[in-house]
């Protein structure tokens, strides 16, 4: 009798689990914004993004014009390429989602201005820039965190992206 009691609260616990996760996506959990404005950024997220030229769009944040050259800076995208290693794998790998969006190919989808703006301030990117949104949404609410790079840092792992999608 005590077994059915075990094992009838373990699949009510589960089914409550997977119940919520639906519920989830209305209650999002961003940092400093109300229930309300966290409602406002779902609806806003799915209406506008259809709209959105990713390659045009250069997020929010301190990166305003980025000119590139049409050569890859080997040196930099290696010191790109250890600080991606040790700040970002936690949750992005390149060639599959994580916790975040997979990596690969992000200098075909995105500006490298956005690219740059998100990796400095991600929480300012998700208040206020459509794609950021959205990839929030589709990361299960994962905030991606501030690592407190600096922009030359944030560049170098710009610089790995590129190295990395013109190899693939």
């Amino acid at each position: 009798m005590k077994l059915k009691y075990y094992l009838f609260s373990a699949f009510m616990a589960v089914l409550l689990t997977a119940c919520g996760e639906e519920e989830q996506k209305e209650n999002i959990k961003i940092p400093g914004q109300s229930t309300a404005v966290q409602k406002e950024v779902v609806q806003e997220a799915a209406s506008t993004t259809a709209e959105v030229d990713n390659m045009q769009n250069k997020g929010v944040g301190p990166i305003k014009n980025l000119e590139l050259n049409e050569d890859i800076d080997t040196a930099m995208a290696i010191r790109g390429e250890e600080l991606f290693n040790n700040m970002c794998t936690a949750c992005h790998k390149m060639e599959q989602k994580s916790i975040g969006p997979s990596l690969a190919g992000v200098t075909q989808r995105r500006s490298p201005e956005w690219i740059m703006n998100m990796i400095l301030n991600p929480e300012k990117m998700i208040k206020e820039d459509p794609i950021a949104k959205k990839l929030l949404i589709e990361s299960h609410m994962a905030v991606m965190a501030n690592q407190n790079l600096s922009e030359e840092q944030s560049r170098a792992i710009l610089e790995y992206f590129r190295s990395y999608d013109q190899k693939n």
